[in-house]
């Protein structure tokens, strides 16, 4: 495990206590005082104080020299006698540290001023200014398309918890192991290609999967026919309905679904995931016209839901709906 690193970078701007437990990410977890999850291939140690968010990573690479090393002797040139200079090492090391801080900030979407948003909600919405007014720092995730997907499909009538169970499950059978951390191992997110195998769904029903087994298996096949990940990434580069339209054509996958995947990890930040939480509010706090005669959530009342509150809150309305819906988790009512 590295040294502990800095990103500067305020509660306002950002409450990882909120927004890594909130139901967007499933692999971090909450360990005297710090989160630890994997990113990007890596294992991560998260912190944070009023100013600075404090990190420190463990990679594969790193694990595999390490065996290496203690099964021959040899290090990780294999008995080779190498040389580093000074400055050679301290430039691998600041370019590492660059990499991991590029990580972080992309992963967070640092890069978008959230004080701005919230302010420009608030002159416009006078609920969400209630509620802004008492959650701080609760930002979108931009996460990896593969891993959001999977992800998703098992959140089809499930709780946190247990989506955090799947996932990992998922990872230890599917993945690749990247370190043991605190005398636990820690596994990739597993490639299209596993997941795609034969007995993929048998294997993911005897682990408790149920009927999702058979969505993740035939989605991976559909994924890899379409062009894998590649496919998947390149989703970002199309207009939010037609990312839609595209997510929808893979089993398992609904409106709601393919909107939390669209927002989460395909920069479609007007995606507006329709739930019971979302629906919820939309009845209660925001008392939609549209929905006064409506009992059950449609595919005309969720079309308009969405579109009432992108007409409100305007290109970044899922970040805008995020607060409202962190505020309506039994979690952190505490936080009222």
């Amino acid at each position: 495990m590295s040294k502990w690193n800095s990103i500067p970078c305020s509660l306002t701007a950002l409450d990882i206590g909120i927004v890594l437990k909130c139901g967007q990410s499933f692999r971090w977890d909450l360990f005297d005082g710090c989160w630890i999850g994997v990113l990007c291939g890596k294992v991560w140690k998260l912190k944070q104080d009023d100013t600075c968010i404090w990190y420190k990573t463990h990679d594969r690479d790193q694990h595999k020299a390490s065996k290496r090393k203690n099964s021959s002797g040899k290090g990780a040139a294999y008995g080779k006698k190498t040389k580093m200079n000074i400055d050679d090492a301290v430039g691998t090391i600041s370019k590492h540290s660059d990499q991991d801080k590029d990580i972080l900030h992309d992963y967070f979407q640092l890069g978008i001023n959230l004080t701005d948003l919230c302010n420009q909600w608030s002159k416009v919405d006078d609920h969400f200014d209630s509620i802004h007014k008492k959650f701080k720092g609760v930002r979108m995730l931009r996460q990896d398309p593969v891993e959001n997907l999977f992800s998703f499909i098992c959140s089809s009538n499930n709780n946190i918890t247990r989506i955090a169970s799947m996932v990992e499950k998922m990872c230890e059978s599917f993945g690749d192991k990247i370190a043991t951390v605190d005398g636990k191992d820690y596994h990739t997110f597993p490639e299209i290609s596993a997941l795609a195998k034969s007995d993929t769904e048998d294997i993911l029903r005897k682990l408790g999967f149920g009927y999702r087994a058979k969505y993740i298996h035939q989605s991976a096949v559909k994924i890899a026919q379409f062009g894998g990940s590649e496919w998947l990434y390149g989703l970002r580069s199309l207009p939010y309905a037609d990312a839609h339209a595209e997510l929808t054509k893979l089993p398992g996958i609904g409106a709601k679904v393919a909107d939390c995947i669209c927002m989460m990890s395909l920069d479609k930040s007007q995606a507006i995931p329709v739930d019971t939480h979302v629906w919820q509010i939309a009845v209660r706090d925001y008392k939609i016209t549209t929905l006064r005669n409506t009992k059950t959530l449609t595919a005309s009342s969720y079309k308009s839901i969405g579109e009432h509150f992108r007409n409100l809150w305007g290109s970044h309305a899922s970040w805008a709906m995020n607060f409202l819906f962190v505020a309506d988790l039994k979690q952190f009512q505490h936080r009222k």
